[in-house]
């Protein structure tokens, strides 16, 4: 079984839906400087929290013009250990979900270790998802899935653009994987 966490094994399972955006590309060196979160019961969103960091470092040219996300926008933001104890709180007890999961997870799990704490959740990527359950696309960076899926992104590469995308995304891949049920009804058991 690829997804053992899609089984539903009760009428609790939660999910929460990151996006981040970062100094550069190395968890190791880079830092957060945006971050949203959607926690989803498996029907909608219940919650969600979204803030720009200051990341106490600069942030290169090229990712200000990919992102929007100036020195100027975060000189004011909170650090991210003022922001950690809302991320595991809006995270608790679920499964942690993102486009290309393993960036965004490294990246809060570096964080975390900067301050002295581990920070461990269970996974799941709709990278991964998306070519096992939606075949077919030349594509599943998270701009290419969702212009083939006709999935709009209001501030793409911004967190909460790009997040809520997700969200859709991952709703999508919900609703195509519910076996017998009508009307799509999430609450039902599934497997992915």
């Amino acid at each position: 079984m690829l997804f053992p966490y899609f089984y539903r094994k009760s009428q609790t399972d939660l999910y929460t839906i990151i996006d981040i955006e970062t100094t550069g590309q190395s968890y190791k060196d880079g830092k957060i400087t945006e971050i949203a979160a959607y926690r989803h019961n498996g029907i909608e969103v219940v919650d969600s929290f979204t803030s720009l960091i200051n990341p106490e470092c600069h942030i290169p040219y090229f990712i200000t013009e990919l992102t929007g996300i100036s020195n100027e926008m975060v000189a004011s933001a909170p650090r991210f250990y003022e922001v950690a104890k809302r991320l595991v709180e809006i995270t608790a007890g679920t499964i942690f979900v993102a486009h290309n999961v393993s960036f965004d997870y490294k990246f809060i799990q570096e964080e975390f270790k900067r301050l002295g704490y581990e920070y461990k959740r269970k996974t799941m990527c709709t990278v991964k998802l998306s070519r096992k359950y939606l075949p077919g696309h030349p594509s599943y960076s998270l701009g290419r899935i969702c212009d083939d899926l006709n999935i709009g992104i209001d501030g793409r590469h911004r967190a909460s653009g790009d997040a809520l995308a997700t969200v859709k995304l991952f709703e999508l891949i919900l609703h195509k994987h519910i076996n017998g049920t009508p009307n799509g009804d999430a609450r039902q058991p599934k497997l992915f």
